[in-house]
C-alpha cells in the first residue's frame, strides 16, 4: 500500500463496516481496506493488504449488494475462465448471502491506461490468444444470446437515448427506421456461430499482469455470437483505433480462430460483415446505457463517449447498404443534438 493511496473516510457506510470485518475474519487478522475502483453497477472494489502463507500479498475485496448485484453468475462464470486457462482473479472466500467476496488482485494497472500506439499490436496479439482461450470455455448452462435479449438491448437505445435524452420518443418515422434495422441486427447475430462470450472484452476490463492479460468483469457472459467479442476488443467504449488498423486486427483474430478450430466462418468477407452488423448492435445498446446511467443513476460522464459510438456506426453504415435507414435515424440525432 503506498502512503499516498486515500483510505476509506472512518464515517464509513453500514455495508463497508461489515465488509472490513468479514474480510478480517476471513483472513485472521485485522485489515483496513482502500477504494480500488468502481463500475457503473452497483458493485464497489476495495484493496488490503494481508499476510498469506507469511508473505505480504495484495487483496482485492468486492461489494455487491445481494438486493441489487446477483455474485452467483461471477463465482461460476469466473471457474469456467479459469478452467480455460484464462487469468482471472482467484475466489479466495465469497458470502452470497452479504454479496461480499475475497479475491486475489490481478494488478493496479488496466490496459486501458496502459495500451499505446507503441504497444498496441503485441498487446492485442495477446488479447486475441487470451479470447481464443475464453471462446473455448465451456457455455453448458450459461445464458443464451437469444432474441429476447437481442431485442431488449436494442430497445434501450430508443427508451434512454431517443427518448429521455433527446425527446425523439414519439416521432413514428425514426421507430419504423429503428424496426427495420433492428430486425436485421438481430437476424444476423442468431444466425451466426455460436461461443462463450465475455460480452464486455475491452481494455478497460483487462489488465496489466503476468500473464497479461487478466481478465475481469465477466459476470454477464452469455452462449452467443462468435464476433461479438471481437469486436468489443477493437471498437472500445473509450478507446478508438484507425478503421484500416481495425480490419487487421480482426482479420488477425479471423486466422487464429480458424486454426484454432473456432466455427468462425470460412471466408474473412463474412466474418467482417458479422462483426459490422454484430458492432451496430453493440454500440446502440451501449448509447442506450449510457444514457439510462445518466438519466437514471446520476452519472452524465458517460454520456461524453456516445460521439464515438456514432463515429463507429457511421463507417459501419458507409459500407453496409443495409444499414441506410440507421443513417437517417443519426442525422435526426444529429440535428436534435445541436438543437
Amino acid at each position: 500500500m503506498t502512503p499516498a493511496e486515500p483510505s476509506v473516510p472512518e464515517q464509513a457506510d453500514a455495508r463497508l463496516l461489515a465488509l472490513t470485518a468479514w474480510a478480517s475474519a476471513q483472513l485472521g487478522q485485522q485489515v483496513s481496506l482502500f477504494p480500488a475502483s468502481a463500475d457503473a453497477s452497483f458493485r464497489r472494489y476495495f484493496r488490503c493488504q494481508a499476510l498469506r502463507g507469511g508473505l505480504p500479498q495484495s487483496l482485492i475485496l468486492m461489494d455487491a449488494p445481494p438486493e441489487q448485484e446477483d455474485s452467483r453468475p461471477f463465482v461460476d462464470v469466473a471457474g469456467r475462465l479459469q478452467r480455460a486457462g484464462v487469468a482471472v482473479p482467484e475466489i479466495i472466500a465469497v458470502d452470497l448471502e452479504q454479496g461480499f467476496m475475497l479475491l486475489s488482485d490481478l494488478g493496479r494497472q488496466t490496459w486501458l491506461e496502459a495500451l499505446s500506439v507503441d504497444n498496441a499490436d503485441a498487446w492485442f496479439s495477446d488479447a486475441m490468444n487470451t479470447l481464443i482461450r475464453i471462446q473455448q470455455a465451456d457455455v453448458q448452462g450459461l445464458p443464451p444470446y437469444d432474441e429476447a435479449l437481442l431485442r431488449r438491448e436494442l430497445d434501450l437505445f430508443p427508451e434512454w437515448y431517443l427518448g429521455r435524452h433527446l425527446g425523439l420518443a414519439e416521432d413514428a418515422g425514426l421507430q419504423a427506421a429503428l424496426a427495420e434495422v433492428n430486425d436485421l441486427l438481430v437476424a444476423r447475430a442468431l444466425a451466426q456461430p455460436r461461443v462463450f462470450v465475455h460480452r464486455d472484452f475491452m481494455p478497460r476490463n483487462l489488465m496489466v499482469s503476468e500473464p497479461n492479460p487478466g481478465v475481469l468483469d465477466f459476470q454477464d457472459a452469455v452462449c452467443g455470437p462468435i464476433s461479438y467479442d471481437p469486436v468489443c476488443l477493437f471498437k472500445d467504449a473509450f478507446l478508438s483505433w484507425p478503421e484500416a488498423q481495425v480490419q487487421g486486427w480482426l482479420g488477425d483474430y479471423h486466422a487464429r480462430a480458424r486454426d484454432a478450430g473456432l466455427p468462425v466462418p470460412a471466408d474473412l468477407a463474412v466474418f467482417l460483415e458479422d462483426c459490422d452488423l454484430m458492432g451496430a448492435q453493440r454500440h446502440l445498446k451501449v448509447i442506450g446505457i449510457f444514457a439510462r446511467i445518466c438519466h437514471r443513476d446520476g452519472k452524465p460522464k458517460y454520456l461524453a463517449d456516445v460521439p464515438r459510438f456514432i463515429t463507429y456506426l457511421r463507417a459501419v453504415i458507409a459500407r453496409r447498404p443495409a444499414l441506410a435507414p440507421l443513417g437517417e435515424v443519426l442525422d435526426r440525432v444529429a440535428a436534435a443534438s445541436a438543437s
